[in-house]
């Protein structure tokens, strides 16, 4: 729960560079969040406002996080964009979110995994 509070507290950071464990943490925190709403709307039978502010909520952070997890693989934030590719877009995307951070410092920062050890 610490690292989805943190992209959280970061809300509007595209700077810098954020861990493999960040990203899939608020990926998987976010999806189990959206499938309660969806089921507490399914049951009170709302018709989705719940579930779409959360969304909107969760919208800058999560574009934020992912550009700096590009930045993480020394990938500009503009790579996000090939995700508006039908299919082949958001494989190559899961493809640059999969791979381990550069080692060492990068152009957009220092590696996070060092900061924290």
């Amino acid at each position: 729960m610490n690292w989805y509070i943190e992209v959280l507290k970061k809300y509007a950071v595209f700077s810098g560079r954020a861990r493999r464990k960040e990203y899939w943490m608020f990926f998987l925190f976010n999806i189990i969040i959206s499938f309660v709403l969806g089921f507490i709307e399914g049951l009170a039978g709302l018709p989705g406002a719940l579930s779409g502010l959360y969304s909107l909520a969760v919208l800058i952070p999560g574009i934020a996080v992912s550009v700096r997890r590009l930045h993480d693989t020394n990938r500009s934030g503009w790579w996000l964009l090939i995700g508006l590719v039908p299919f082949i877009g958001a494989i190559v995307l899961l493809i640059f979110m999969l791979q381990d951070g550069q080692p060492g410092d990068n152009r957009y920062g220092p590696n996070p995994k060092d900061s924290e050890a």
